[in-house]
């Protein structure tokens, strides 16, 4: 992790924990989800900042199927604070590959 100060509006450093990118955070999500679950991940579909850190939604291979359009798909929301490590996660959606979502 790179490590980054925060800086109050007076110039002085902030007592606060380093910042993580978003592209850090959405990776620290992923590999949280994956060691989790030992599911397959399919990739990172959101980050978002939070007060306390990132909200990251991750997407994995639930179930393989024949054809690879059934196969079965999970979002999964983690929190990742503000060092990297994993605060909460939850299934938030499944759903087939082939369905067409809004």
């Amino acid at each position: 992790m790179v490590e980054r100060q925060r800086v109050r509006s007076d110039g002085r450093q902030a007592a606060e924990p380093p910042l993580l990118t978003a592209a850090e955070a959405g990776g620290y999500g992923l590999r949280q989800i994956v060691e989790l679950t030992g599911k397959e991940p399919e990739g990172v579909s959101g980050v978002v900042p939070t007060e306390d850190g990132w909200l990251v939604n991750v997407e994995v291979l639930e179930i393989r199927r024949i054809p690879s359009s059934a196969d079965l798909l999970a979002t999964y929301e983690t929190d990742i604070g503000p060092d990297g490590e994993l605060v909460s996660y939850r299934r938030v959606q499944r759903y087939a590959r082939g369905d067409i979502q809004g």
